[in-house]
């Protein structure tokens, strides 16, 4: 899902443009950082990559002009690669599109915690797993012993294919972990690669788009410790701690967009395509069908975060050596949902 960054501008419903098309990114970014954000009405949402269907219903709340029914002037922007969560920190946003394996790191440090909270989980489950062609042979986790996995030489990839690889009786040593950062998931496959961690919603659903035939590792079904949520809508603290309503605002319209989603799934991947044209048609839509069951899952409503669940994993990533202190349940709050 990483490709080429592309600024977003707001919908032509809105009264007041951070960014307008056509200025260079750097000075986009520079103009929305520096012109918004000025009264607790002006939102600036930040996403992690180019747009895609995990953030359809960010876009329909903005299409819908359910963010101005709420009084609210949303901006919708890429950030410079890996800062989302740096410039939520730092009052340069307000919300960002993240992920509970990244977040934790940044605000279980002991000391320069980043002060960011998960305020919604934008997808219910984790959707993520390990993607290979179906002639490499890998059906379970073991099976990637003597294999050359894509990585991203992150110690939280290394941890997660070690433990289940070790879990499911394989030996993890041999598995050849080569670094690649290939934007794209099949043009890692056709190089000197066997396996490498994808997104199903995208990279899984591109593949039964284009009839590849794929054996995929499901991370969330090997192990219920690896049930993690990614991704989640995540805030500046102390902002949402200012500003409680306007907060509550912005999740309502938000959660408004995702239901709409989950009931319209054709409209809303079409919604996603006026703000996004450069995006595969066909691609969206079935990514979008792909979703639509996906977005709540079994919550008792869209973004709830269930505290076993998130903690669970800060747990497991604690015993692993990747976390500074064993945060448990903190880092979320679903006291701002609908």
């Amino acid at each position: 899902m990483k490709k080429e960054k592309k600024l977003l501008a707001k919908s032509p419903k809105s009264e007041v443009s951070c960014v307008q098309a056509g200025f260079a990114l750097l000075i986009g970014i520079m103009l929305c950082f520096t012109g918004c954000g000025k009264n607790n009405n002006t939102i600036r949402v930040l996403l992690d990559w180019t747009p895609n269907t995990n953030h359809t219903g960010m876009f329909v709340a903005l299409d819908k002009g359910w963010f101005e029914h709420e009084g609210l002037r949303v901006t919708i922007t890429q950030p410079p690669e890996d800062e989302a969560l740096v410039l939520v920190a730092s009052g340069k946003a307000e919300f960002a599109v993240s992920f509970q394996e990244s977040m934790g790191p940044a605000i279980a440090k002991k000391r320069d915690a980043l002060p960011v909270t998960a305020v919604a989980a934008i997808i219910s489950h984790n959707t993520s797993g390990i993607m290979s062609l179906k002639e490499s042979g890998i059906q379970r986790p073991a099976d990637l012993a003597g294999k050359k996995f894509a990585s991203w030489e992150t110690p939280l990839v290394t941890a997660v294919v070690r433990h289940i690889v070790e879990n499911d009786g394989g030996n993890f040593n041999t598995v050849q972990m080569i670094p690649n950062f290939a934007t794209d998931a099949f043009s890692a496959l056709q190089t000197d690669v066997d396996s490498i961690w994808i997104y199903y919603a995208w990279d899984g659903v591109a593949a039964e788009v284009s009839g590849v035939e794929i054996n995929y590792l499901d991370l969330g079904k090997i192990d219920r410790k690896l049930d993690f949520y990614t991704p989640v809508l995540a805030a500046n603290t102390r902002w949402i701690a200012d500003n409680s309503e306007t907060t509550k605002k912005f999740l309502a319209a938000v959660s408004k967009g995702y239901i709409f989603a989950i009931e319209n799934p054709q409209e809303a991947a079409e919604i996603l395509l006026r703000y996004a044209p450069e995006l595969d048609r066909t691609l969206v839509v079935q990514s979008q069908q792909y979703l639509k069951s996906r977005y709540k899952g079994d919550a008792n409503r869209w973004g709830e975060i269930d505290p076993n669940r998130w903690g669970g994993f800060y747990h497991w990533m604690y015993e692993q050596g990747l976390l500074e202190k064993d945060i448990g349940s903190g880092g979320f709050t679903n006291e701002y949902l609908p």
